[in-house]
C-alpha cells in the first residue's frame, strides 16, 4: 500500500502543519473571542443580580405601601363604622322622641274621647233614667192603675240600674 508507506515521509510536516493550525485557532478563539464572551456573560450575570436587586427592592417597597394602605383604610373603615353607629343613634333618638311626641298626642285625644265617651255615658244614664222613670210610672198607671210620683219612680230605677 503506497498510502501507508507514504505516511512517514508526511509525517512531520503534517504534524508541523496541525500545530500551526491548533496554535492559530488556540490565539484567535482563545485569546480574541473567549475573553469577549466571558466579559459578556459576566456583564450579563452582573444585569441580572442587579435586576434581582431592583426587584426586590421594588417588593419591599410594595410591601411597605400595601401595609400603609391597609392601616389607613383599616381606619377609615373604623371611622365609618364610627359615623354610622353615630348615625344611628342619631336617629333612634330622633325617632324616640316623633314617639313620644305622637304618643302624646295620642293619649290626649284618647283622653279627650274617654271625657267625652264618659260625659255621653252620664248623659245616657240620666236620659235612660228618666225614661225609665216614665215609663215605669206609666205602666204602674196601666197595669195596677196607681200613679207613681216621678221621685219615687226615678228611686224605683235608679235602685234597678245600680244596684
Amino acid at each position: 500500500m503506497p498510502q501507508i508507506s507514504q505516511l512517514a515521509e508526511t509525517y512531520a510536516s503534517q504534524i508541523f502543519w496541525v500545530l500551526i493550525f491548533f496554535g492559530l485557532v488556540f490565539f484567535v478563539i482563545g485569546k480574541g473571542m473567549v475573553p469577549k464572551v466571558m466579559e459578556t456573560m459576566a456583564a450579563r450575570d452582573s444585569q441580572i443580580a442587579a435586576d434581582l436587586a431592583h426587584a426586590e427592592a421594588a417588593r419591599r417597597a410594595a410591601e411597605g405601601a400595601d401595609a400603609g394602605w391597609q392601616a389607613t383604610a383599616n381606619q377609615q373603615r373604623a371611622q365609618a363604622h364610627a359615623l354610622i353607629a353615630a348615625a344611628k343613634h342619631d336617629a333612634a333618638q330622633a325617632s324616640e322622641a316623633r314617639l313620644h311626641a305622637a304618643a302624646s298626642v295620642i293619649d290626649a285625644r284618647v283622653a279627650d274621647a274617654e271625657a267625652r265617651i264618659g260625659a255621653a255615658v252620664t248623659s245616657a244614664m240620666a236620659e235612660i233614667e228618666t225614661v225609665a222613670a216614665q215609663a215605669a210610672g206609666d205602666i204602674a198607671q196601666r197595669l195596677a192603675g196607681i200613679t207613681v210620683g216621678e221621685d219615687t219612680a226615678r228611686a224605683a230605677v235608679k235602685e234597678a240600674l245600680h244596684g
